[in-house]
């Protein structure tokens, strides 16, 4: 069944407001065994990078080891659906991502529910794709190629590394709010897609800016924006494709989440660990070598940030009518 917006947000908020209650006997002895934080993607990405520095973080601050387990499957909800179906206990937690909110729609059938099987705890980073062509396009500025996407309707072609993906539906949803159409051409992973952008065998590719950013600065690729609502420090000349588009906005972005129901002071402890480390220096560091936005906060802020994607990219997956592989 689904859990409606308002009751997520409801119960992220209620578990925010319960912070502030003391469980002090419980939080001082959480955890008392290895914890597993389960990534929905192979080891390597920027997800699995993420999880394995917050993992050291937390294991140094609680004295007890936090081991990631990379379980790829069905654009993460493999993993997510073995978590929402854990003892709610904070010793396996999940490693969240903008591909749980896509998957809410994109997945109609699901044996889980995202929103009602799964607790916020804190969100960790926001990156941004960048839209980028082959330097043989004759386009160098958005405008520039939302017009040439007009007059050469069939001739454009963008690649992702899967449908329902974050860079695909940052695509469907330029394709929405420009009103040209792009032709998605479907890779099995982004290498490949990558690699056929830079052969020129595809004209335009919107992707994590942290896999493009070298190609960008060396000449094989151009990037004509990046996603989010600011530019980012590594591209800080390239900018939003909210300045030529008002109101779009397409990023990826992490956070941890556990299974409903794992206790308020357990969420307490682990919300106030991680917003440490994001301040640390050592780790927010490490973490802005990915290319990214902090987040941070509370649990009912990012079970908000979770709700509003849930929202925004099911009306995407629905208007374009993208269905699952």
């Amino acid at each position: 069944m689904k859990l409606p917006r308002r009751n997520f947000l409801q119960l992220a908020a209620g578990a925010s407001a319960l912070l502030s209650v003391s469980h002090i006997p419980r939080a001082r002895s959480y955890p008392t065994q290895p914890v597993r934080i389960v990534v929905g993607f192979a080891p390597g990405g920027s997800a699995d990078i993420v999880a394995r520095l917050l993992g050291q973080w937390l294991s140094e601050r609680l004295d007890q080891p936090f081991l990631i387990e990379n379980r790829p499957g069905a654009a993460s909800n493999m993993a997510a659906a073995a978590v929402a179906k854990a003892p709610p206990d904070g010793n396996t937690l999940f490693l969240a991502s903008v591909a749980n909110a896509i998957n809410a729609t994109l997945y109609e059938k699901d044996n889980f529910n995202f929103l009602g099987d799964i607790a916020p705890v804190v969100g960790v980073l926001r990156n941004p794709y960048v839209m980028e062509v082959n330097p043989s396009l004759s386009a160098k500025t958005v405008p520039e190629f939302v017009a040439y996407a007009r007059a050469n309707p069939t001739q454009v072609n963008m690649a992702s590394g899967g449908i329902g993906t974050g860079p695909h539906m940052a695509g469907e949803l330029f394709n929405m709010m420009t009103g040209v159409k792009i032709t998605h051409v479907t890779y099995r992973g982004t290498g490949p897609a990558l690699a056929d952008l830079l052969g020129g065998r595809l004209q335009v590719m919107f992707d994590n800016l942290t896999s493009s950013v070298e190609h960008i600065r060396a000449g094989r690729l151009r990037a004509l924006a990046v996603t989010t609502t600011a530019r980012s420090q590594a591209l800080p000349d390239t900018p939003t494709v909210r300045e030529f588009l008002p109101g779009y906005e397409a990023s990826s972005w992490v956070g941890i989440c556990a299974p409903r129901r794992t206790p308020s002071e357990v969420i307490e402890r682990l919300n106030k660990e991680i917003n440490e480390g994001l301040a640390s220096p050592t780790l927010k560091a490490r973490l802005a070598d990915l290319g990214g936005t902090l987040l941070g906060g509370s649990p009912a802020r990012f079970g908000k940030l979770i709700a509003d994607e849930t929202e925004k990219w099911g009306k995407v997956t629905r208007a374009a009518n993208i269905k699952a592989e």
